[in-house]
């Protein structure tokens, strides 16, 4: 299973890298994790987006899913475009009525927009879904909104998403001997951080230990934050290999 980082920054694009998106990669399926501020234009650096087999949302924040209307533009208008099946989208129950804010400029045309016949809206389940090799499974986690974790397996291996998250117990589970624990680490620790919106490099680490975790990827810093503070506040919990990832960057899992 290959994982490349689409973008990495938190909250908003950042000067060396686009919000919020992963790429995975097994045995020829190619998926997507969230689909922040400027991650369509990264995903083509990578593969055509027309062979996506599958696009899931941890959440509907702009810096997660914004490109989503860039996307629809390019597979409804592209003028040659391939064969292709509707793409399944993954993503809360109102997934469609934001997408078609994020696509049309007013709410007449936004009642008028029926993104159906390019995607296929799937409303977050409980239970794992399959796509080619990979096996997801969503687990709800604490933010600001309707918030999903994602546990990825494929290939005997295991990618743990955080999406956006403050600690909340379901991370033990969701993280629980993975191979990979892909965390949101906004910001460093600090004492009167909100409850229920992002975890500090600290905490991402908490997560790892005490699920036994293999090895910390963290992202989602946001860019007036100091990542070497927040790794250096990871890497002092964390007995295992941890690193801020970058935008680009891939990952053998």
């Amino acid at each position: 299973m290959k994982l490349t980082i689409l973008g990495c920054s938190g909250s908003i694009p950042g000067p060396d890298s686009p919000s919020s998106g992963y790429l995975l990669e097994s045995g020829g399926t190619r998926i997507v994790l969230d689909l922040g501020n400027g991650t369509l234009g990264a995903l083509q650096r990578f593969i055509d987006p027309f062979a996506l087999d599958a696009l899931f949302f941890s959440h509907l924040h702009p810096d997660h899913c914004a490109d989503f209307g860039a996307l629809a533009v390019l597979r409804r208008y592209h003028p040659n475009p391939p064969e292709h099946a509707r793409l399944p989208v993954i993503a809360p129950a109102n997934a469609p009525e934001r997408f078609a804010a994020l696509y049309a400029p007013n709410a007449e045309e936004q009642a008028e927009t029926d993104l159906s016949d390019v995607f296929e809206f799937i409303p977050t389940p409980a239970e794992p879904v399959r796509i080619g090799p990979f096996e997801v499974q969503a687990m709800p986690v604490a933010h600001l909104c309707e918030a999903w974790g994602f546990r990825v397996a494929a290939e005997g291996k295991v990618l743990a998403y955080t999406g956006d998250t403050g600690p909340c117990p379901q991370l033990a589970e969701l993280a629980a001997n993975a191979d990979v624990l892909l965390s949101e680490a906004s910001w460093a620790d600090f004492p009167d951080a909100p409850d229920g919106v992002h975890l500090s490099g600290r905490q991402a680490a908490e997560v790892a230990k005490t699920a036994e975790a293999r090895r910390l990827l963290l992202t989602h810093v946001v860019p007036w934050a100091d990542g070497n503070a927040i790794l250096a506040e990871a890497e002092a919990v964390f007995d295992g290999p941890a690193e801020l990832v970058a935008a680009d960057r891939t990952y053998e899992i």
